[in-house]
């Protein structure tokens, strides 16, 4: 049976504190951009009347088309676009736990556990490839 160092124990222990912190900063950061784009959306429309008139089929419902794109999420929210800001919050969301996983696989790299290394890259690609693919 093989022996577990003290270093290796303290360097998983470190990595998991590490991985905790990633979530809880990508999670409380989304949050607070998210409220603030819901205070300038609410302060940019305010007054308005929503409308609850039907989507056709296959259109998407009520996402504008540049809050579809990064790059003009942005512009936009150099504009101080209410909406944009709250885009952004949610795409730090769901960024947090792919920066997790690339964490993973870096702190895998250093430990030398290839198996590990391999199984958190095809996590990964999977990841990526839904989201790049999964763009309409």
């Amino acid at each position: 049976m093989k022996k577990i160092s003290a270093n290796k124990i303290r360097f998983d222990k470190n990595t998991d504190i590490y991985v905790g912190k990633i979530l809880r900063f990508g999670v409380i950061l989304s949050c607070c951009i998210t409220m603030l784009g819901g205070v300038l959306y609410l302060y940019q429309h305010h007054g308005k009347m929503a409308d609850y008139s039907p989507v056709p089929f296959g259109e998407p419902f009520g996402v504008a088309d540049y809050l579809r794109s990064f790059s003009t999420v942005l512009s936009r929210i150099a504009e101080a676009d209410g909406a944009a800001v709250i885009q952004l919050g949610v795409m730090i969301l769901i960024a947090t736990p792919v920066f997790r996983v690339i964490f993973s696989v870096a702190a895998f790299l250093i430990e030398k556990d290839y198996l590990y290394v391999a199984v958190t890259l095809l996590v990964l690609a999977i990841i990526l490839a839904n989201m790049i693919l999964g763009i309409h």
